[in-house]
């Protein structure tokens, strides 16, 4: 339903950490966090591991809380796999399939501090358009 209401159109990746993720999916590049539909229920528990390339669900501490935003794996990240209910992880659902490249300058470029948003782009990295293929 985010693909179809057009809502990551626009967004920016606003937290990228060298040699450890992207996330992306829930502020514009003005720095303002979008409404967002109500979180989903926690699904890491799904044999699927945070390795490059692959794509998961950001969330609070609270394990129910993810809603728009995700990151992209750039370095395998198996300590945020899910292991038992009382080290539960992030959900995978996803994998770069083109453009890993792509990811792999983003992941270089320069941070800054944002509001309260630390490592966030000093040059606007804008996700133009999502679609279903």
């Amino acid at each position: 339903s985010y693909i179809d209401s057009k809502f990551f159109d626009g967004t920016v990746f606003h937290r990228v950490i060298k040699g450890f993720m992207i996330q992306g999916g829930g502020f514009t590049p003005d720095g303002v966090q979008k409404k967002t539909k109500e979180p989903i229920k926690l699904e890491s528990n799904n044999g699927l591991s945070n390795k490059i390339g692959t794509v998961a669900m950001a969330r609070t501490n609270d394990l129910d809380s993810a809603t728009s935003q995700f990151f992209i794996n750039v370095a395998d990240n198996k300590f945020l796999d899910y292991t038992s209910p009382s080290s539960p992880g992030y959900a995978v659902f996803g994998k770069v399939i083109t453009g890993i490249e792509l990811v792999s300058e983003i992941e270089s470029v320069e941070t800054t501090t944002k509001g309260s948003n630390p490592d966030w782009p000093v040059e606007d990295i804008i996700i133009l358009k999502v679609y279903k293929k």
